[in-house]
C-alpha cells in the first residue's frame, strides 16, 4: 500500500489541473475573439472566472511552499521533490503562455474598436455631408434655384 501524498502536493496537482483547464479556455477564448463570437466568448469569460477564484484558494495552499522552497522540499522525498517542482515550472509557464495570450487577444480586440470607431466616424462624415449637399441643392439661395431635372 502506497503512502499518501502530503497536502501540499495535492494542492499542486490540483492548482495544475486547473492551470491545464485555464489554457484550454484560452484557447476557445482566442478561438472565439477570432470569429467575433461573443456569446461564446461570454461563456469562457465566465468559467474562466471561476476556475480562477478556485486557483486563487489553492494558490493559498501553495503560496509558503514557494515562499521557503528550500526548506519545504526538505521534508519531501527526492521524487515528490523533483515532482513539486516540475509541477511548479508547468504551471509557470502555463501561466506566461495564458498571460500572452490574453494580451494578444486585448489587442486584436482593442484594434477591431479602433475599426469600429473609424467606420462611425466616417458614417457621421457621409451622414454630414449628405445633409450639407441636400440643404443647399435643395434650398433658395439668393432667389436661384437649382434645377435637379436636368
Amino acid at each position: 500500500m502506497s503512502e499518501p501524498k502530503p497536502p501540499i502536493i495535492v494542492s499542486l496537482e490540483s492548482q495544475l489541473a486547473c492551470y491545464r483547464r485555464l489554457q484550454k479556455l484560452s484557447d476557445l477564448q482566442r478561438a472565439y475573439v477570432r470569429e467575433n463570437q461573443t456569446d461564446e466568448l461570454i461563456e469562457v469569460l465566465q468559467t474562466r472566472s471561476a476556475l480562477l477564484i478556485d486557483i486563487a484558494r489553492l494558490e493559498d495552499d501553495v503560496a509558503p511552499l514557494k515562499r521557503s522552497w528550500a526548506d519545504t522540499s526538505l521534508a519531501l522525498s527526492p521524487v515528490l521533490r523533483t515532482a513539486a517542482a516540475a509541477m511548479l515550472a508547468e504551471t509557470r509557464t502555463l501561466l506566461q503562455q495564458i498571460t500572452q495570450a490574453d494580451q494578444d487577444d486585448v489587442l486584436l480586440l482593442q484594434q477591431r474598436q479602433l475599426n469600429v470607431g473609424k467606420q462611425i466616424q466616417q458614417h457621421r462624415v457621409a451622414k454630414q455631408v449628405n445633409t450639407r449637399y441636400a440643404a443647399s441643392a435643395y434650398t433658395q439661395t439668393s432667389g436661384s434655384r437649382l434645377n435637379v431635372k436636368q
